[in-house]
């Protein structure tokens, strides 16, 4: 058989294994889906809005910078999140939900990025407190421009701000490419469902998983490989996973977790002002307030009196 036969008999087998329908099915094609370079491009315009400079070797006026960048960004979020809405209905049997279709994509799109433009001051102010809870967190870090220049952290909690409240929104697709495009950055994987209050820090970072439903709170601080992952996922009866349930930890304010500690569960609670020490396996909560650390009889937890955290690396 000559090459040119050879191709057409492939083509020929090819064709059944790619479904026409419009639903999501796992031999569905990806056409009409969100384009991943126009995501990213989004992400770093908002970038560039809540740290100015990065990318832009002189000063310019504020007001004018910001109104130019938060358009184009709305521009391309607009048509991205028109091609991304149709997903939440295409999907919804295995959500075990019944999703009607959106009339007015176009309109949606636009209500969504009007609704999201409104919290970018927020997110602003949020990452004003993670800056400075890396720079108080880290003896090595001698200036603030150190830290927004060159800390991984902070470019994974920057895109997961900008990602949570696209995630808040319901808007399908988008927020999980923002996360795992700085996931292949920066080695840092944060699913944009996790709730993370101010002031959060990881230092160094590779390795750091956190799950889709954990809760962190305030002047949180990770270091690199930490999971704060699911004990087990459980099925419905047609033996799928469960969606929307709480199946990760919650980790209240004032917690330190050292590195390459793995804590599971969506019962499991790390109480406030708690530090889990490196190379713990923990699934079950602790006091406010505890010493978790490991050793051959195996983890034991002891809640400490004194204010602070007394560990250093």
């Amino acid at each position: 058989m000559n090459t040119i036969k050879q191709i057409e008999e492939t083509a020929n087998n090819l064709v059944p294994l790619y479904a026409q329908e419009e639903h999501d099915l796992p031999d569905r094609p990806l056409w009409s889906h969100p384009e991943i370079d126009q995501v990213i491009e989004a992400l770093r315009l908002l970038s560039d809005v809540l740290f100015p400079g990065r990318h832009i070797p002189e000063p310019v006026d504020f007001r004018s910078f910001f109104i130019k960048q938060l358009k184009n960004t709305s521009e391309i979020l607009e048509q991205e999140i028109e091609k991304a809405l149709p997903f939440r209905w295409m999907g919804a049997a295995d959500l075990h939900e019944k999703r009607l279709p959106i009339d007015n994509l176009f309109l949606a799109s636009t209500e969504l990025v009007n609704t999201f433009l409104q919290k970018i001051p927020e997110i602003r102010t949020m990452l004003i407190e993670d800056v400075k809870a890396a720079y108080n967190g880290d003896p090595a870090a001698l200036s603030y421009a150190e830290v927004k220049l060159a800390y991984p952290g902070l470019v994974a909690i920057t895109s997961h701000r900008i990602a949570h409240e696209l995630y808040k929104l319901d808007i399908p697709l988008i927020p999980r490419i923002m996360s795992e495009y700085t996931h292949s950055l920066t080695g840092i994987d944060i699913h944009p469902g996790a709730t993370i209050g101010k002031g959060f820090f990881i230092d160094h970072g590779t390795g750091v998983v956190i799950g889709e439903t954990c809760h962190i709170g305030n002047q949180v601080k990770l270091y690199q490989g930490v999971t704060l992952g699911a004990k087990s996922f459980p099925l419905d009866e047609h033996g799928r996973p469960i969606k929307h349930i709480q199946r990760h930890p919650t980790v209240e304010d004032n917690v330190i977790v050292y590195a390459n500690s793995t804590i599971l569960g969506g019962d499991t609670v790390i109480g406030q002002g708690s530090t889990v020490a490196g190379n713990v396996f923990l699934m079950k909560s602790t006091p406010p307030r505890s010493l978790v650390t490991r050793s051959e009889e195996g983890i034991i937890i002891r809640t400490r009196e004194v204010h602070g955290h007394g560990m250093g690396i």
